[in-house]
């Protein structure tokens, strides 16, 4: 059995382990990332594929921090496999800690495997997000990729790696999910094959297409393709944390100076960002996130399905 607590960071969901996961033993949870990932795969299939489960799912597995001044520590996963850090996600289990009465309102750090980060809750409901250092690795990086001829991007770090792109195929709009969607997977495919990475050979695993916001006050509105093929529903805060640190290096945003980005669908999140004593930038980014089911989810010995739908 595993007790799981969902909730949705402004449209996009997060489902938290809360009891019941994989018995991880490993030293530091960069380790017991890795050690779900290669003996324990089962559970993250069981919580996040079909029937559980839907491919725009993200999970969160809630783990004992190595460290004395974390409130926890958590391992993000999504459908097809394992994340360095999730912005939505961290806002998410913010929020289900106080649902689960963990936490107060106030700052809560969380152990991540890329290291850790403070998520100020201000309320049940609304919280702020100090990420990763993020930073820009390439700009105006050219992809010659088929159906599109010739796109230009940022590649950029916010705790995932993207490629961030000002050419959109169409109006980024709800309508327009489909052919977003496979604009964003032909990237992906033609970053592949090119041999376009992050540092030390990272795959880029997001791709962001960003425009003017819809809403008069917004500065951008963007579509973001997962790692699992399913677009964000939220305006992504690992995306948005790469977005600032662009922002940051073409002098078109200042420390402290708000930028509020909508997603495909309508919602925000309002960042800013600081700069530590390396000069490095430390986005902060703000939403809402709500709690939306508590759930105890079984698996039958001869349920042909306990641990999801999968490719035969």
């Amino acid at each position: 059995m595993l007790r799981i607590i969902d909730s949705h960071t402004e449209g996009e969901p997060t489902r938290v382990i809360v009891d019941g996961g994989p018995p991880l033993t490993a030293a530091t949870i960069a380790a017991q990332r890795e050690e779900f990932a290669q003996d324990f795969d089962h559970y993250r299939r069981r919580v996040l594929l079909e029937p559980r489960g839907f491919d725009a799912m993200v999970g969160a597995l809630l783990r004992e921090s190595t460290r004395d001044d974390c409130a926890a520590a958590v391992i993000f996963f999504n459908n097809v496999g394992y994340l360095n850090m999730c912005g939505h996600g961290a806002i998410g289990v913010a929020a289900t800690l106080y649902h689960l009465g963990r936490v107060l309102p106030g700052a809560i750090r969380l152990e991540t495997p890329v290291g850790v980060v403070t998520v100020t809750l201000h309320d049940a409901h609304h919280a702020t997000i100090r990420n990763v250092p993020s930073y820009r690795y390439r700009d105006n990086v050219s992809v010659d990729v088929t159906g599109l001829g010739t796109v230009t991007g940022d590649i950029a770090w916010g705790g995932n790696w993207f490629f961030l792109s000002p050419e959109p195929p169409c109006e980024i709009a709800f309508s327009n999910q489909p052919e977003l969607t496979r604009a964003a997977q032909a990237i992906k495919r033609a970053l592949q094959l090119q041999g376009i990475t992050g540092t030390d050979g990272a795959e880029i695993d997001h791709v962001e297409f960003f425009a003017p916001g819809a809403s008069a006050n917004a500065h951008s509105r963007n579509f973001v393709l997962c790692p699992g093929g399913a677009y964000d529903r939220s305006p992504c805060g690992t995306g948005l944390s790469a977005k600032l640190a662009c922002l940051a290096a073409d002098g078109e945003l200042a420390p402290g100076e708000l930028w509020i980005q909508e997603s495909m669908i309508g919602s925000r999140f309002t960042a800013s960002y600081s700069l530590d004593e390396q000069g490095r930038v430390i986005p902060s980014i703000s939403g809402r996130a709500f709690v939306s089911a508590e759930a105890t989810l079984f698996a039958s010995v001869d349920d042909p399905f306990a641990n999801g739908i999968t490719a035969a």
